[in-house]
């Protein structure tokens, strides 16, 4: 999660002067908060999370502390692969993110059959990565979501219509598995080149090959 920083400014025979940053991680605003603390002259100082909740000095410090563990700055790659032939579908998603200091990638695939479309095969894969996140323990953060299927993206986002009753079916349990974990998207399309990992999962679900790995990337 990052903050925004807002204080006013309090100098000798001044009137109190509005300042505030831009987006920083956790770790940074408290330590720029606590300095501008020792100076005496920061008023009202309060922090503003992604999601536009508001902290002050002391809950931010506490709330950093008991969220040292939990996964932030999450990026999330998701691809559906379709085999018209047998109408099964490979679901391939990749996760980047923090926890502490560290930084880590999730990879896994799975193979879901019955599928009709392509379109429903990205919707899949995309409900699959909510899944996986909520494994991981992730709530009431934003996530970035990336993939190379405008369509699916661009109806996420309400931009575009879905008049397909079973998109609109994937497009409801979605945004219902939203709401649960309390998760801000950011619907991110990318080219195809950009998605290779995510892509080659569901090329290797639909082969038989099944992926589930975690690694700290250094």
């Amino acid at each position: 999660m990052k903050y925004k920083i807002e204080w006013k400014y309090k100098g000798k025979g001044l009137d109190p002067v509005q300042f505030d940053s831009g987006l920083v991680s956790g770790e940074v605003a408290l330590q720029i908060g606590e300095e501008l603390e020792k100076t005496g002259k920061a008023l009202e100082l309060t922090f503003y999370d992604e999601l536009g909740t508001d902290w002050n000095l002391k809950q931010l410090r506490k709330l950093l502390a008991e969220t040292e563990e939990e996964a932030f700055d999450i990026v999330v790659y998701f691809d559906g692969g379709f085999q018209k032939e047998t109408n099964k579908a490979g679901l391939g998603v990749v996760i980047y993110y923090h926890q502490g200091k560290k930084k880590y990638r999730v990879r896994v695939n799975e193979l879901f059959e019955e599928m009709e479309t392509n379109n429903e095969a990205e919707y899949a894969a995309f409900f699959f990565a909510l899944n996986i996140l909520e494994e991981l323990g992730v709530h009431h953060m934003p996530c970035e979501f990336k993939g190379d299927s405008q369509v699916v993206l661009k109806q996420l986002e309400g931009e575009w219509p879905c008049y397909e009753e079973q998109l609109n079916r994937w497009l409801d349990r979605i945004e219902q598995r939203l709401e649960k974990l309390a998760i801000k998207p950011k619907y991110t399309p990318i080219p195809r080149n950009e998605n290779k990992e995510a892509d080659k999962l569901a090329t290797q679900a639909i082969a038989g090959k099944m992926v589930q790995s975690k690694m700290q990337i250094l």
